[in-house]
C-alpha cells in the first residue's frame, strides 16, 4: 500500500502556488456525499465523505488556508497521495476541519497535512484529538517549524518540503494504522458468539465464481472511483484472478491494495455490504492458508514455529475489558504475526512514540500445529514484505489467555499476554459453547444464518443490512424467499421499536402468504399475531 513511484511528483512545496482564500457557498446540488464522482472533496463543493464512504481504516486531510486546488502541481500531489489513501479531504478553515474530524469514531483515523503557517493555532488542539493519527507539516522553510517535530508532539511525523517524503511517511503510518486496528473480542462480549461461527458461515456459502468476481470488482471500482492506481489494480484482479491457484489469494492480500484494505475494514467494522462482496475472496484466502498449513505442518526440514509474536497497542480500558486470564479471545481478522520477537517489539515502540496514551501489548501465541481447525501458515516467500517473517492466521481464530504479566522490553513497560491456540476439538468448554450457539441458528443459506446470528447477538442494524441486501437480489418470482425476508425485517424493526415499519413488512408477508398458504396454516397465524402484538 504505497505511493506509486510511476506517478510524476511535484518535487517540493515551492511549486505549489497558493491563492487568497475566499468564502464559498456550497451548491445545493452537491450536498449528497454518496453521489460524488471522486473521493477528493473540498469545502468549495460542499460535500464531505462520511464514515460509510471509507474503504480503509483511515483518510487524509490537507489543511491550508491558501491552497490552490486548480493548480496542476497540487493535483499531481493528490494523485500521488491517493496511491496510499483513497479518501482525501481539503480544508481551508481549521475550525471546520477539527469539527469534521471529531464527527468520526475513534477507530476511524485521520492523517493530517497542514501548512507551516497553521502550526501555532492547529497543532496544540489537533494533537489531543483521538481520531488524528499523524500530522505532517508541509512548508517552504523547514528550520522555522522544526520545534514542532519533537517528543512533546509525537503525532507530528516531521517537517517536509517534498511531497515524496510525506508520501513515504504516510505509507508507513497507513501500515501501522491497519495493523493496530485489528479488532479483539473478549469472551464476555456478546459479539464473541458471532466470532465463533462467522467464519464457518462464510465458508459454507456457495459462490458462483465468475459472477462473484465481477460483482466484487464492480463494487471495488465504485468505491475507488477516481483513484487511478487502485482502479488499475482492480482491473488487473478482474483479468487475472482465478481463485485459489498458485497462492494468488495470499499474494493479492499482502499487496496491501484494495483487497487488503476492504477485507480488513469490512471484518473489523462488520461492514455487511462489503463482506457480502468480499466473501469469495475471504473463502479463497482461507483455503490458501489451509493448503500451506497442511504442507508446512508435515515439513520436517522447515517446521512451523511453536511460538509466534504480535505487537499491538491498546487503551487501558480496552485491555482490561477484552483480555482476561483463563478466558477466550478472538482476533476478528486475518491475523499477521511474526516468528521474530524483535519485529513485534519494534512495532510497539514505533506506535508508543506516536501515541503515548495507549499501552504496549506483546502477544505470545503458542501455535500447536496439531490443531487442524485453527489454520495458520508461513508466508514470507509469498508476501510483499518478506523481511517481516510473517505467519498469517485465518480470520476469527480463537485463543485462550494463559497468562498476563507486566514486563519491560527494549526500555518499554509493556503487557505480555501468553495465548494458546484452541479449537472445539481440544477444548470442551469451547466445544460446548459453539455447539449451543450452532443449534440456535437456522437458515436456508449461510447469509440467512449470518442474519440470524446477528439477531441473536442483538446487532439488529447489521442484521437488517444482511436481509436488505438479500432482498435486493431476490427474484420477484421467489415468493417464499421474499416472504421470509419481509418476515425477518419485520422482526428486526419490531425489536427496535419501529412498529409502523414492522407492520408494513408483516403486511407484505401476509399478502404473499394469503396467496400461497391455506387459511389455517400456522405461519399465517404467526404473522397475524405479530401485527396484533
Amino acid at each position: 500500500m504505497g505511493c506509486s513511484s510511476s506517478i510524476p511528483t511535484t518535487g517540493s512545496v515551492n511549486s505549489l502556488p497558493t491563492k487568497t482564500a475566499r468564502p464559498s457557498s456550497p451548491s445545493s446540488s452537491h450536498t449528497n456525499s454518496h453521489k460524488r464522482s471522486d473521493h477528493v472533496t473540498s469545502e468549495k463543493r460542499g460535500q464531505r465523505a462520511q464514515a460509510e464512504d471509507l474503504v480503509q481504516n483511515f483518510f487524509l486531510i490537507w489543511l491550508d488556508a491558501k491552497i490552490d486546488e486548480s493548480n496542476e502541481d497540487f493535483r499531481n500531489s493528490i494523485k500521488q497521495l491517493r496511491g496510499t489513501v483513497n479518501t482525501i479531504e481539503i480544508f481551508r478553515d481549521s475550525d471546520d476541519c477539527m469539527h469534521y474530524i471529531s464527527q468520526f469514531k475513534n477507530d476511524e483515523k485521520t492523517f493530517l497535512i497542514i501548512s507551516g503557517a497553521l502550526c501555532e493555532s492547529v497543532i496544540p488542539h489537533a494533537h489531543s484529538i483521538s481520531q488524528i493519527y499523524s500530522i505532517y507539516i508541509f512548508c517552504r522553510q523547514q528550520s522555522k517549524y522544526e520545534k514542532w517535530a519533537t517528543k512533546e508532539w509525537p503525532k507530528v511525523k516531521g517537517v517536509f518540503t517534498e511531497i515524496d517524503s510525506i508520501c513515504n511517511s504516510v505509507r508507513q503510518a497507513a501500515r501501522e494504522c491497519d495493523e493496530d486496528s485489528v479488532v479483539i473480542t473478549g469472551q464476555i462480549e456478546p459479539s464473541f458468539m458471532y466470532s465463533l461461527l462467522f467464519k464457518e458461515i462464510i465458508l459454507e456459502i456457495e459462490f458462483a465464481e465468475t459472477k462473484e468476481i465481477k460483482d466484487l470488482t464492480d463494487y471495488a471500482r465504485n468505491k475507488y472511483v477516481g483513484n487511478e492506481k487502485q482502479v488499475k489494480l482492480i482491473d488487473e484482479f478482474a483479468r487475472d484472478y482465478h481463485g485459489n491457484v498458485e497462492n494468488k489469494p495470499i499474494w493479492w492480500y499482502t499487496r496491501q491494495c484494495f483487497t487488503y484494505s476492504m477485507i480488513n475494514k469490512a471484518l473489523g467494522k462488520l461492514d455487511v455490504s462489503t463482506l457480502m462482496k468480499m466473501g469469495i475472496f475471504m473463502r479463497d484466502l482461507h483455503k490458501n492458508i489451509k493448503e500451506l498449513h497442511d504442507k508446512q505442518a508435515n515439513d520436517k526440514n522447515t517446521p512451523l514455529p511453536n511460538e509466534v509474536f504480535r505487537g499491538q497497542t491498546m487503551t487501558e480500558q480496552d485491555f482490561g475489558k477484552k483480555i482476561k486470564q483463563g478466558q477466550f479471545m478472538s482476533f476478528n481478522n486475518f491475523l499477521s504475526t511474526t516468528y521474530e520477537r524483535s519485529v513485534s517489539l519494534e512495532f510497539i515502540q514505533q506506535k508508543l512514540q506516536s501515541d503515548n496514551s495507549k499501552i504496549g501489548v506483546l502477544f505470545i501465541l503458542n501455535t500447536n500445529p496439531s490443531i487442524k481447525s485453527a489454520l495458520f501458515a508461513r508466508i514470507d516467500e509469498i508476501s510483499q514484505y518478506p523481511e517481516e517473517k510473517e505467519i498469517l492466521f485465518s480470520t476469527h481464530t480463537v485463543f485462550r489467555v494463559q497468562q498476563i504479566k507486566e514486563t519491560q522490553e527494549s526500555g518499554m513497560n509493556i503487557q505480555q499476554v501468553n495465548l494458546t491456540l484452541t479449537s472445539e476439538s481440544n477444548d470442551p468448554q469451547l466445544a460446548g459453547l459453539t455447539h449451543s450457539i450452532r443449534e440456535e441458528l437456522v437458515g436456508t443459506t449461510g447469509w440467512h444464518r449470518l442474519g440470524n446470528l446477528l439477531i441473536e447477538t442483538g446487532d439488529f442494524e447489521k442484521a437488517e443490512e444482511v436481509y436488505m441486501a438479500l432482498l435486493r437480489d431476490v427474484s420477484n418470482d421467489d415468493k417464499k424467499e421474499k416472504s421470509l425476508l419481509y418476515y425477518k425485517l419485520g422482526i428486526i424493526n419490531y425489536n427496535t421499536s419501529k412498529f409502523m415499519k414492522a407492520e408494513q413488512y408483516m403486511q407484505s408477508v401476509i399478502q404473499i402468504q394469503e396467496n400461497v398458504l391455506p387459511e389455517n396454516d400456522p405461519d399465517l397465524a404467526k404473522s397475524y399475531n405479530i401485527i396484533g402484538a
